[in-house]
């Protein structure tokens, strides 16, 4: 049985671990100048825990097996860099820690990725996210994350209904 549950210091090396496991899948595929090996280093990955990402794993039978952080905003709540061991993935986990972050939000939850990782667009879109059009996109990634320019222009916004339903329409104010 896969136990979803808060992250612990011990978890580290296993975290890091799956991240940089997972992650191979963007080589080729996000711009070359964005690459680099590891994809997070250690030490990003506790300025991320620093800077406010909580992260959650999932554990089966004491391996950790998916990781996904989760990171409060104020008005907003981040889903962040959200990976699962290449041997089990699409089989439920990541779909289970996305539910369960998504419990703790109580508010719209975004989360951003590179624009051609097809793969993690679809599994946003299947658990009932939206793409943000571009005209926010930008501005959405220079207001909750700190990322490169060169990201922004290589990323993409996914959004929950909630934040989706704030957002005015364009025909408001007119009849």
């Amino acid at each position: 049985m896969v136990l979803i549950r808060k992250s612990r210091m011990t978890d580290l090396a296993a975290m890091f671990a799956i991240i940089n496991e997972a992650a191979q899948a963007y080589r080729g595929i996000i711009p070359a100048d964005r690459w680099h090996e590891p994809y997070m280093p250690q030490d990003e990955l506790e300025l991320e825990i620093a800077d406010g990402v909580i992260f959650w794993v999932a554990e089966e039978d004491g391996r950790l097996s998916g990781v996904m952080g989760f990171q409060d905003k104020g008005d907003v709540a981040l889903v962040r860099h959200a990976y699962i061991t290449p041997t089990v993935q699409r089989k439920g986990i990541g779909t289970r820690l996305l539910r369960h972050v998504e419990s703790l939000a109580g508010k719209p939850v975004l989360i951003g990725t590179w624009a051609d990782a097809s793969w993690a667009i679809e599994f946003y879109r299947r658990n009932g996210y939206t793409i943000v059009p571009g005209s926010d996109k930008d501005a959405l990634l220079r207001k909750y994350w700190s990322i490169p320019a060169r990201q922004i222009e290589t990323s993409v916004v996914l959004a929950d209904g909630r934040w989706m339903q704030a957002q005015p329409s364009a025909t408001d104010g007119y009849p």
